[in-house]
């Protein structure tokens, strides 16, 4: 589901870029204040895990076309929305910037469609109700089903609506939001049962891990074996397992195609061309034609994450640090003050002794 730049109007992409950036702001603060233990790592490798997996796109049924996981709600599970919003916004940038994999101006929308919606508005409306009062195999997987579905079809009708706006004439809005809520519900129960089969085996074997987790669960285990093992999937997965991913067109493309032909839609906006060539610039691996992509786009975005979440965590410390001294200071003035009120107060005594 990445848009191209050339699929959207210069006002429409500024909008949501703007949109975009205002949530990832309200996410940075969200995860600095974010109680959980070894959150960094634990974004990092999982961030790493959604982009390898994003790679291994599988074959609808006779459609002639593929779809692949956005992970919103497998990480929303994990590690709250907010935490698992700023890890797609990671995943989207390195896909973008790296693998030309979406537009950069186009950016702001794919984090809307994909991040926001899942993250942000089907996970905690559908997920979080439907799990709070018991985290069985049923409720997981009926919650996986319709969550991922309900985040896949909001996707799908954003992506027409934004077309539309943009006044792309070669789409007619109706049958273009025809074949992307039909293509992108299949997608989304693909997406659903994977989600299910991963999260009722981290309920059964580390239910600590899970953001709802059973009131049963008191005893603290330790994150790192976890995170080991989520490393090395997304390595296995980036590494091997991306070579047998389907070459049919994605939900997006295959709609497009549908419409359109095989030509692909082109832009005549100079900012939409000036993007075009800063990505082209910025992109060393375009189309993932590297056969060391899946790993080197891997790292690249658990190093991404850990840097940003790390200096978004060394400023909560400074931020506390400087409000201690501030607290400190303040105690301080108001132990000066009552040392001066009590002396006063003597004074006065005195005074008043003198003239008994």
């Amino acid at each position: 589901m990445h848009m191209a730049d050339a699929l959207l109007s210069t006002p429409v992409a500024v909008v949501a870029d703007v949109v975009a950036a205002a949530l990832i702001t309200i996410a940075g603060k969200k995860v600095s204040k974010s109680p959980k233990e070894n959150i960094v790592p634990l974004m990092g490798v999982l961030g790493a895990c959604v982009f390898a997996a994003q790679m291994v796109n599988f074959s609808i049924p006779g459609t002639g076309s593929s779809g692949h996981i956005i992970g919103g709600v497998f990480l929303s599970a994990l590690i709250g929305p907010w935490a698992a919003f700023l890890t797609i916004v990671s995943v989207l940038i390195v896909q973008c910037l790296v693998f030309a994999d979406g537009g950069l101006l186009a950016l702001g929308c794919n984090i809307i469609n994909m991040g926001a919606m899942s993250c942000l508005v089907a996970y905690p409306l559908i997920f979080a109700p439907l799990t709070r009062r018991s985290m069985s195999t049923s409720r997981i997987f009926m919650a996986s089903i319709l969550t991922c579905v309900a985040a896949l079809e909001a996707g799908a009708v954003l992506v027409t609506i934004e077309t539309s706006l943009s006044g792309v004439s070669a789409l007619s809005s109706l049958q273009f939001l025809t074949l992307m809520t039909l293509i992108h519900l299949a997608i989304g129960v693909g997406e659903g049962l994977a989600t299910a089969a991963i999260l009722t085996f981290i309920a059964k074997t580390r239910s600590d891990l899970l953001e709802q987790r059973p009131a049963q669960t008191h005893c603290k285990r330790s994150l790192w074996p976890a995170i080991g093992a989520f490393a090395a999937a997304a390595l296995i997965i980036g590494g091997v397992i991306s070579f047998f991913a389907s070459e049919n067109p994605d939900g997006l493309e295959w709609s497009i195609a549908k419409m359109v032909g095989p030509q692909e839609i082109e832009s005549s906006d100079e900012l939409v061309q000036a993007a075009s060539n800063v990505q082209q610039a910025t992109a060393f691996m375009p189309d993932y034609q590297n056969t060391f992509s899946g790993i080197v786009g891997t790292v690249m975005v658990l190093g991404l994450l850990w840097i940003v979440c790390s200096l978004v965590r060394a400023r909560k410390k400074t931020e506390a640090a400087a409000g201690t001294t501030a607290s400190m200071a303040s105690g301080t003035d108001k132990t000066g003050a009552n040392a001066h009120s009590d002396s006063s107060d003597s004074s006065n005594n005195d005074a008043t002794d003198a003239d008994i």
